[in-house]
């Protein structure tokens, strides 16, 4: 979708915006991946990330805009995954989303944060979502218990070896 958005504003600071133009090169290289490669590679490094809010993402977005005039015209798709990967290198997450739409046709990517769009204008709003990376689910944690096959095991293994070994 050609769209040309407005200034981010102000500046970021020098530390955001190396961080910025790492996220902007490297989501250069990732935007020439095929989508099933492409969703791949997200899912792998969402991996171990939070849900990142809408502020969070909002700014990692106004930060992306701000460092690269590519990303604040056309290049939706190189801007969504510049704007997850800067909130990934603070260790969140946003669910990056690829659609269509279909009259008149047209091709769009974004962010969303808590189900909303962040930083799009309304009338990205008909776009249906075909590929969507959402942030990674929280595991439930291990219990520290051993399972009733692993006790088994571990006492099978101990006998055995008590049984051979010399004692001194």
């Amino acid at each position: 979708m050609s769209q040309v958005l407005r200034a981010a504003g102000p500046r970021p600071p020098l530390r955001r915006r190396i961080a910025a133009r790492t996220a902007v090169a490297a989501a250069r290289c990732l935007a020439r991946l095929r989508p099933r490669r492409l969703r791949a590679v997200l899912e792998f490094v969402r991996r171990g990330a939070v849900p990142a809010g809408f502020a969070r993402t909002l700014r990692a977005r106004q930060d992306v805009t701000a460092v690269s005039t590519l990303c604040a015209g056309t290049y939706c798709l190189q801007r969504s995954l510049a704007t997850a990967l800067l909130c990934r290198m603070g260790g969140a997450w946003p669910t990056w989303c690829a659609g269509v739409r279909s009259a008149p046709f047209a091709a769009h990517a974004w962010v969303e944060s808590g189900g909303r769009r962040v930083g799009e204008p309304a009338g990205t709003a008909g776009f249906r979502v075909l590929i969507a990376v959402p942030p990674p689910r929280r595991q439930r944690p291990r219990s520290t218990s051993r399972s009733r096959w692993a006790q088994a095991a571990a006492s099978s293994v101990k006998r055995a070896v008590t049984s051979w070994w010399p004692r001194s």
